[in-house]
């Protein structure tokens, strides 16, 4: 166990058992809370890791995060000539031209405490949450949001209007993960910890999250909480059970997504439209 481990561990074990408090808190204290931060953007901890084929969250990060809010005041800070009151500043930024990442001007926020790799692109304006890791030659889009503790692969394209969901309590859940090489079409919604596998890519405004039925047709199974690899993804809408309902005149749906083999084809824009008119 690291240093910076046992020390978080000791201080939410304070915490819980109320030795330690906003008002109580000591400079060693403060010390920790800041090494973790850093340590945090510096990409050296994380939320959550893979552990052979599955994702686990590192319960005493999301203790650390945790600490992070409970042990600080909240304060007014200045951002873009506007103040605004958190416990937390924003992210310097001031390094990420010399690792190849740019995030561009009006209303790109990064909280302290999340990682952005090399080689980003974060569009405005686009919010990325404490915890949250964006991997290596990852797009952020314009209007994305990026969920606390969310784990963003690396050379992962978020279009626009993107929401990834935060997890951050209870600790032990681990968050929403997309791996390497995914392409989420704008609009898309990942939320309460699904995993997205690496080199899938998803039609736009799809959502996907654990409460949604996922039909691999490459494997022909039904799946909840996580899209397989290699897949290409968009909704459909299935029957409802509810749809003999005297009310649902025509039948009721219920959304559910489709995932095929990459290798499948797509009806390009004149064929669509050729197929409607049929």
């Amino acid at each position: 166990m690291s240093t910076l481990e046992t020390e978080i561990d000791e201080l939410w074990d304070r915490k819980q058992n109320d030795d330690v408090s906003v008002e109580t808190v000591g400079e060693d204290e403060k010390a920790t809370l800041d090494a973790f931060l850093d340590a945090l953007e510096d990409g050296e901890i994380r939320a959550a890791e893979k552990r052979g084929d599955s994702w686990e969250a590192n319960e005493w990060v999301k203790q650390g995060i945790l600490l992070n809010f409970g042990l600080r005041e909240t304060v007014p800070r200045e951002y873009g000539g506007v103040t605004y009151n958190d416990v937390l500043p924003l992210a310097d930024s001031s390094e990420y031209g010399d690792r190849g990442s740019r995030n561009t001007p009006d209303g790109t926020v990064v909280r302290k405490g999340a990682h952005i790799g090399s080689d980003c692109i974060l569009m405005s304006p686009a919010f990325v949450n404490i915890g949250a890791h964006v991997g290596d030659g990852t797009l952020v889009d314009s209007c994305d949001t990026v969920g606390s503790c969310a784990q963003i692969g690396a050379n992962v394209k978020l279009g626009a209007n993107t929401l990834i969901g935060g997890v951050l309590e209870p600790v032990e859940d681990a968050p929403v993960i997309v791996e390497d090489n995914v392409s989420l079409g704008a609009g898309c919604r990942v939320t309460s910890g699904f995993v997205v596998g690496e080199n899938s890519v998803v039609g736009e405004n799809t959502l996907l999250t654990p409460r949604i039925p996922v039909y691999d047709l490459v494997e022909d199974e039904v799946l909840y909480g996580e899209l397989p690899a290699d897949r290409r993804a968009f909704t459909r809408f299935v029957e409802s059970s509810v749809s003999e309902h005297a009310l649902f005149d025509g039948g009721a749906y219920k959304p559910a997504v489709v995932a095929t083999d990459l290798e499948t084809e797509t009806l390009e824009a004149t064929e669509r439209e050729d197929a409607l008119r049929e």
